[in-house]
């Protein structure tokens, strides 16, 4: 058996369908362990320097450990949306088991990466050649608030995370001379202003088809909920495997489907909106990339920005992944979505088999 890394994900290409079923939970756990740079466990960073290694903390608030554990001396608590630099990575040996990764940030002490999203912050060129259809763009600074109006900087629409999508349909300059995107809010046909600097224009060749000679037959994808993982095959060979976060059993409402279905409808960015944000389990969340529907009822395979805590269920039914997996899936699976479209719905779309 060969594991071969390529970038954040783990290819399993010489090892057979058969064989890979012959792995019990523990065996599979432990491969998707191998690599601290793989789908298979929370993202890690590459420590290289200082923009290239921060943290961005996802929930409302968090403790700071002396050491990476939670029996670790609690030393603060940190509050959403601050952001460090990562200093050290530690894989611990206790508790969670799902997810034993924890960063140190800023060298003052550990947090479960679970809470933690690794940025960068990459400030990019403008383009003032907005086609008619517009350009899909992603954010590459830790977070950006976007405006309703460039001349009112103060009233902030939605503030925008590290790794979303966002469709661009215009550009504009303010008084100051800075330039400033019009982005489509395509939940409530909304159109609202993100600094230009904070948005990396996607070129074609980030969303071109993966393995595109493959018989479409061929290709599928196996959703084990027991061990939250999601297996890409190409005939009875596995090529993908990684982590995810299906459906929480709350009251049984958010459970992931089990059984047959297909990518038929794939999008690459979403505004997905359910219920009220002062709801417990109400969610507004533009820009979520990536998007892979399965059922009717808008389940889906999709980027998250908003947790970092794959390998137990946290969603509402559908299949979290790391926006980098995410991205993958996405090309890899059919129908390929063409550069300029935001949606497209095509029947014989990749075959999915989610079983608990």
């Amino acid at each position: 058996m060969c594991i071969i890394e390529m970038g954040n994900a783990i290819e399993l290409r010489s090892m057979t369908r058969r064989e890979f079923l012959r792995l019990g939970s523990v065996s599979i756990l432990s491969l998707l362990a191998v690599s601290r740079t793989s789908y298979a466990y929370a993202q890690p960073p590459v420590l290289q320097g200082a923009t290239d290694n921060l943290g961005r903390i996802t929930a409302n608030k968090v403790e700071m450990f002396s050491a990476p554990s939670m029996e670790g001396k609690p030393l603060k608590t940190l509050w959403k949306d601050l952001v460090m630099p990562i200093t050290q990575v530690e894989v611990s040996t206790e508790e969670p088991s799902h997810n034993r990764v924890w960063y140190q940030l800023d060298g003052q002490g550990f947090v479960h990466s679970g809470s933690v999203q690794p940025v960068k912050i990459a400030l990019n060129e403008k383009n003032e050649n907005i086609p008619e259809k517009g350009l899909l763009a992603e954010v590459t600074v830790p977070f950006t608030d976007a405006v309703w109006n460039p001349l009112l900087k103060n009233i902030v629409a939605y503030r925008l995370y590290y790794s979303s999508t966002h469709w661009i349909t215009g550009v504009t300059q303010d008084a100051q001379g800075n330039y400033w995107y019009e982005v489509l809010e395509d939940f409530y046909k909304f159109r609202y202003y993100v600094n230009s600097t904070h948005l990396r224009i996607i070129p074609p060749s980030d969303v071109e088809p993966i393995s595109p000679l493959v018989p479409p037959q061929e290709k599928r994808l196996e959703v084990h909920l027991k061990d939250q993982i999601v297996v890409a095959y190409e005939g009875d060979t596995p090529v993908q495997m990684m982590r995810c976060s299906g459906g929480t059993a709350y009251h049984n409402s958010y459970l992931t489907p089990t059984g047959r279905f297909r990518t038929d409808y794939k999008r690459p960015s979403r505004h997905m909106v359910n219920g009220s944000r002062a709801s417990a389990w109400g969610y507004d969340l533009p820009g979520v990339p990536w998007i892979c529907y399965f059922t009717e009822e808008g389940v889906a395979f999709h980027g998250t920005y908003w947790h970092n805590d794959f390998g137990r269920p946290r969603s509402h039914g559908c299949i979290n992944l790391l926006s980098e997996a995410a991205r993958w899936l996405y090309r890899w699976t059919l129908p390929a979505v063409p550069y300029e479209e935001q949606l497209i719905s095509k029947v014989g779309g990749t075959q999915v088999e989610i079983v608990v």
